[in-house]
């Protein structure tokens, strides 16, 4: 009963609510209806452009403009939330969220607000450190060149990228940072790619059902974990995580456990189509990839033009704390505003030529593909350093991989990337 009103006010609704404003015409629900499927998305982003860097729809507000996205995201003004978060509707939200952890529900990082988002990440970021993610490489490196040692006796037939691959990088990682032990890991695949969609919108019914059974049964799974690394903790960083404290206090069962729900939703999906994006994107241009075969060091930047181009994220949404300005126009309290992060990273006064794939833009890190301001994503440089080893050593390993017909976009609004990627990796 609950998880189906919760569906309903969290999917249900506000689908009815976007198919009927595109039905009509409205930009803004074509473009969140659209999605992270083929490049009708960035159409009608450059559509929405044309129209100045703040459009207002019968929705909110669409935010393309790098300036623009990057003050909705950094400015007190704005919070993360819905309208209907509030009144009535919000009481039902309430009261039908669910009980177990949820990656879009508090007290996950990427809904709380201050005070409490402030001590929280305080103590999250003490773990998750530049120094632990370097000492994350070199297993990292392991990992991908036997993921790809695997693959060597079917290099000259069809391969699924996404499934072989993409996706068995790092959620090998993610196991390996929350400690999860060898026989463990199969199930915490399973656990990772039912629960990636959670941080979707518009979740069909029967979808929404099946995300919910693999976050109860990752919730259940977890807690019995975190008991074991309570009473025998691991070299893992989920361990280091269970011992911080700030001032004395650490962070409590439910803080642990939306903290890991968090890295196996975040960072397994959005990793998974940072691979597969850079993967196409370098296939699909030759002359930028003999650039960077020619200098490897320019192997960083190529994880960076990728999320400029072809982010994992397409967009997100906050809503207005109290009337302000933005862009000229005032947006009254309550008002939300879709933050277009494809759209500030193709913004032409930012990044010249910005429809072109260079693996030595100048500027390429000055994209918004890691969101901003206390919502930054916390796991930004375990990505980077996962799409720098991913695809450098996919590339190097066979360079003359070549895509071949067949390949799908996940049916996804917010999240952008592929389903399916067959490749021969030997021609």
């Amino acid at each position: 009963m609950r998880s189906t009103v919760h569906w309903g006010v969290a999917h249900g609704l506000p689908t009815l609510i976007l198919r009927r404003a595109a039905d009509r015409g409205d930009l803004h629900a074509r473009l969140v209806r659209t999605g992270g499927r083929g490049s009708e998305a960035f159409d009608l982003v450059e559509e929405i452009r044309a129209r100045g860097p703040l459009y207002r729809s019968q929705l909110g507000y669409v935010a393309t403009s790098h300036a623009t996205v990057r003050e909705v995201l950094t400015s007190d003004d704005f919070r993360t939330g819905f309208p209907t978060d509030q009144g009535p509707i919000g009481r039902v939200a309430r009261w039908a969220a669910p009980r177990t952890l949820h990656p879009v529900e508090p007290p996950s990082l990427l809904v709380t607000e201050p005070p409490d988002h402030t001590r929280y990440r305080r103590l999250v970021t003490r773990v998750f450190t530049m120094r632990a993610v370097d000492r994350l490489r070199e297993r990292t490196e392991e990992i991908a060149a036997g993921l790809l040692d695997d693959l060597e006796p079917r290099a000259h037939d069809e391969v699924d990228l996404v499934e072989s691959y993409c996706s068995l990088l790092p959620v090998t990682v993610i196991a390996e940072i929350l400690g999860v032990p060898e026989a463990e890991r199969a199930r915490v695949l399973d656990f990772g790619s039912a629960a990636a969609p959670s941080l979707d919108f518009g979740l069909g019914l029967r979808r929404y059902r099946s995300v919910s059974r693999a976050l109860a049964q990752f919730d259940t799974w977890l807690g019995q974990h975190l008991e074991q690394l309570h009473r025998s903790p691991g070299d893992d960083l989920l361990s280091e995580l269970v011992a911080v404290r700030d001032e004395g206090r650490g962070l409590d069962e439910t803080e642990l456990k939306a903290t890991a729900g968090l890295v196996l939703a975040a960072g397994f999906e959005t990793t998974v189509n940072l691979l597969g994006n850079g993967i196409a994107l370098l296939h699909d241009h030759p002359g930028e990839r003999a650039r960077v075969g020619a200098d490897p060091s320019l192997w960083p930047n190529v994880v960076e033009e990728a999320l400029r181009l072809d982010p994992p994220v397409l967009l997100t949404a906050r809503m207005a704390q109290r009337d302000t300005e933005l862009a000229g126009t005032t947006v009254r309290a309550g008002s939300m505003v879709t933050a277009v992060l494809g759209g500030a990273n193709r913004d032409p006064e930012v990044f010249p030529d910005p429809l072109r794939f260079d693996v030595a833009r100048a500027n390429a890190r000055d994209h918004i593909a890691f969101s901003s301001g206390r919502h930054h994503c916390l796991g930004a440089q375990l990505a980077r350093m996962e799409g720098d080893v991913g695809l450098r050593t996919i590339w190097e390993r066979y360079p003359d991989l070549r895509l071949e017909p067949g390949a799908r976009r996940r049916e996804t609004r917010i999240l952008r990337g592929f389903e399916r990627l067959p490749a021969t990796l030997r021609p």
